[in-house]
């Protein structure tokens, strides 16, 4: 006859509960080893009796399988930090790996380390040559055009200045001579004082005061001094002077 169900409930017999509790605490223990050598699992157990008397066993240390249990649940921030510094630093391996590319790219445009680069390569690297060139000859014709637009503009600019000045320099020509010709037909005097002495003339009326030549006149000697009673220059010094027309 076969071994009937065991109900599952709190042995009230105290030796028979110290009896069972010895018979599975062994077997446990021994399943875990078992467990642990068998399948290369990282095992640990610990109970407790109802005495409050330790048993335990730990295929990989009970510490650190303990540490190890808190990492893994207790502390979800870590794990999650742990991924996100797994992640920036993969970013940062594709970003060197992307910088290091970009160098060598520069490198081959300025004609250097052209030696590791195949047949494909250098025809890809001679059209792009060949492009930037193109481009750079538009824009260098379009800034030339712009800036020959804006001497153009200047030239205009400076055309309108210099013939509004004709303008006002005509203007003031005009002026000028109708003041001129409005004077002639008034009397004139003029008085021309030298240092030697005074000269005074008189234009008559309706002469042409531009037309009078006033005749040369040389002064040679000194200046006839009019000695009197009581002068301080001698008599010597007075010399007659001459007046030669």
């Amino acid at each position: 006859m076969g071994r009937g169900r065991v109900e599952l409930k709190r042995i009230e017999n105290k030796i028979n509960r110290q009896v069972t509790f010895s018979k599975r605490r062994n077997g446990l223990l021994k399943k875990a080893y078992e467990l642990s050598v068998l399948c290369d699992a990282e095992v640990a157990l610990i109970i407790f009796s109802s005495r409050g008397k330790l048993y335990e066993f730990a295929s990989a240390g009970t510490t650190a399988t303990l540490e190890r249990y808190q990492r893994c649940c207790f502390n979800p921030l870590n794990t999650g930090a742990e991924r996100e510094t797994q992640s920036w630093y993969q970013e940062v391996s594709k970003l060197k790996a992307k910088y290091e590319a970009l160098q060598r790219t520069q490198r081959n445009l300025l004609g250097e380390d052209l030696g590791p680069l195949n047949v494909k390569e250098l025809e890809n690297l001679e059209k792009q040559l060949e492009g930037a060139l193109t481009q750079a000859r538009q824009r260098k014709t379009k800034i030339m055009m712009e800036q020959m637009e804006d001497l153009r503009r200047k030239e205009r600019q400076l055309g309108e200045m210099n013939k509004q000045l004709k303008i006002r320099v005509s203007l003031e020509l005009s002026s000028h001579e109708t003041q001129g010709q409005g004077l002639r037909g008034f009397p004139c005097q003029w008085n021309a004082a030298a240092t030697a002495g005074t000269s005074t003339f008189m234009v008559q009326p309706g002469s042409n005061p531009m037309e009078f030549e006033p005749e040369p006149v040389l002064q040679m000697g000194y200046h006839h001094y009019n000695l009197g009673e009581g002068s301080s220059v001698p008599r010597n010094m007075a010399v007659d002077s001459f007046d030669l027309f």
